[in-house]
């Protein structure tokens, strides 16, 4: 039987990992061992940072939302609860791109909740 040679697999498989270490730092991205090394480390940290992303940019929403109340003379707070109340269905990000973008709308939705 034959031998088989597996070089050209061996060569795409070193291509497709120095691909995804584009942008990593020193022999991470240039040699295959070191990026191999590198991409075991960085796969755990990406899931992870995925997570605390949606938590960082709910308190970035929240210190927005607060920012605007205290403005309108109320707390974060008690205009959740009052919106809650209400039953005015905005969710944190829509008030905080108001609040950024637009003062009188989001004035107009303290009042109604009040």
């Amino acid at each position: 039987m034959a031998r088989s040679k597996s070089s050209s697999i061996r060569r795409y498989q070193h291509r497709k990992t120095l691909i995804a270490t584009k942008g990593f730092r020193l022999l991470r991205n240039s040699v295959v061992k070191r990026a191999k090394e590198a991409l075991l480390k960085a796969g755990p940290y990406a899931y992870v940072h995925r997570k605390n992303k949606k938590r960082i940019n709910r308190r970035l929403w929240n210190l927005k939302i607060n920012a605007a109340a205290r403005l309108n003379d109320t707390k974060y707070s008690t205009l959740i609860a009052a919106l809650k109340a209400k039953q005015i269905e905005l969710d944190r990000k829509v008030l905080s791109q108001i609040a950024e973008k637009d003062a009188a709308a989001f004035t107009a939705i303290v009042a109604a909740a009040k």
